[in-house]
C-alpha cells in the first residue's frame, strides 16, 4: 500500500491544483527517494526505528515546509488537509514499521496493513416474515481507518442448508486487530470521535487495539481509561501553534525544528504493537490456571 504516493498522484491530476503541478511532481520525486532510503536500511530493532524517524522528519520538513508552506499556492496551503498530503505521510510510514527487522513473531502469512475500511458490526435485516426464507440481507457497518493490522474475512450466509446460490449471501469484511488514526491537529471533537470509533470497532472485535497518533495537540489531555481508546501518542510532544502564528512560515519552521517527530514516542508505539503480537488474545483454558476469566 502507498497511501501517501496515491494522494500525491491524485493532487497532480487535480485540475484545481494545476498551478502547483510542477511542485507536486517534485514532491513525488522526493517521495521515491524517501521510500528507497527507508527500504534500504540495514539496521534492526530500535536503531532501525530511529533511522526511519530521521528520514521521516527530513521528508516531512521538505514537503510541508519547503514545498507547501514556502512555495505552494494559496489553494494548496488551504486544501493540504483535504487533499491529505500531510497526514498520509504518517499513514505510509507506519506500514514500514510492520517489518521483520523491527517486530518479532510476525505470522507466517502476510498481514494486511495500512489504511483499510475496518469492520465494526454485522446484523441481519429481513424485510418481512416471508423474507426469512430468502437470501439473507446482511448489513455491515465499516469505518475508514488510517492504519490497521489485520486480515480480510470472507463470509457466507444462507437460508438454505445446501447453500443454494439464489438463497445465499456472500461477502467480505476487513477485521482490524489493531487500528490507529493519524491526526495532524487533535482537538476535543476529534478525541470524542475516536472514542466512539474505538467502542464500535471493539464491539465487532473485542480483542482489538485502538490508538491515535497526533502531531499537534489542540486540547487538554484526557484520561483514555475512561474510553475504549488504548492510548493517544503525541509524536511531536507539543501543542498546536496559536492561531495568529499558524500562517507564519518562520513560526511553523521553528516548531518543526524544536519539536521533530520523536523516535522515542514511535518506539513506544511499536512496543505496543509488539506486545499485542506476543500476547495470547483469548484462551479459555487459561482461566482455570489464572483463577479468573480475565
Amino acid at each position: 500500500m502507498t497511501p501517501h504516493k496515491d494522494k500525491l498522484i491524485a493532487a497532480i491530476k487535480n485540475p484545481k491544483a494545476s498551478v502547483d503541478k510542477e511542485l507536486l511532481e517534485e514532491a513525488l520525486k522526493n517521495y521515491s527517494i524517501w521510500i528507497k532510503a527507508t527500504q534500504e536500511l540495514k539496521s534492526k530493532g530500535e536503531k532501525r526505528i530511529k533511522e526511519m524517524v530521521a528520514l521521516l522528519n527530513e521528508y516531512k520538513d521538505l514537503i510541508e515546509l519547503e514545498l507547501i508552506a514556502q512555495k505552494g499556492s494559496a489553494f494548496l496551503k488551504r486544501q493540504k488537509g483535504q487533499l491529505k498530503l500531510d497526514n498520509s505521510i504518517m499513514e505510509e510510514f507506519l506500514i514500514h514499521l510492520v517489518h521483520p527487522d523491527i517486530l518479532n513473531n510476525l505470522p507466517d502469512f502476510e498481514l494486511d496493513k495500512g489504511p483499510q475500511t475496518a469492520f465494526m458490526s454485522l446484523s441481519f435485516r429481513p424485510s418481512s416474515v416471508q423474507n426469512l426464507n430468502e437470501k439473507p440481507e446482511v448489513v455491515i457497518k465499516n469505518k475508514d481507518q488510517d492504519f490497521t493490522i489485520g486480515k480480510a474475512i470472507y463470509y457466507q450466509f444462507s437460508s438454505d442448508e445446501s447453500f443454494a446460490n439464489t438463497k445465499t449471501t456472500k461477502g467480505k469484511l476487513f477485521l482490524a486487530a489493531l487500528a490507529a488514526e493519524c491526526k495532524v491537529n487533535y482537538d476535543k471533537t476529534m478525541f470524542q470521535e475516536c472514542a466512539g470509533t474505538a467502542t464500535r470497532l471493539k464491539q465487532g472485535c473485542p480483542i482489538s487495539k485502538y490508538y491515535a497518533l497526533v502531531e499537534y495537540l489542540d486540547m487538554k489531555p484526557e484520561d483514555v481509561r475512561l474510553t475504549d481508546i488504548d492510548n493517544v501518542f503525541l509524536i511531536r510532544k507539543t501543542k498546536r501553534l496559536p492561531f495568529k502564528k499558524r500562517s507564519i512560515y518562520e513560526e511553523v519552521k521553528a516548531q518543526h525544528k524544536d519539536f521533530p517527530i520523536s523516535d522515542e514516542v514511535i518506539i513506544n508505539f511499536t512496543k505496543e504493537i509488539q506486545d499485542f503480537i506476543d500476547a495470547v488474545w483469548y484462551d479459555p483454558d487459561e482461566a482455570l490456571r489464572r483463577g479468573s476469566f480475565v
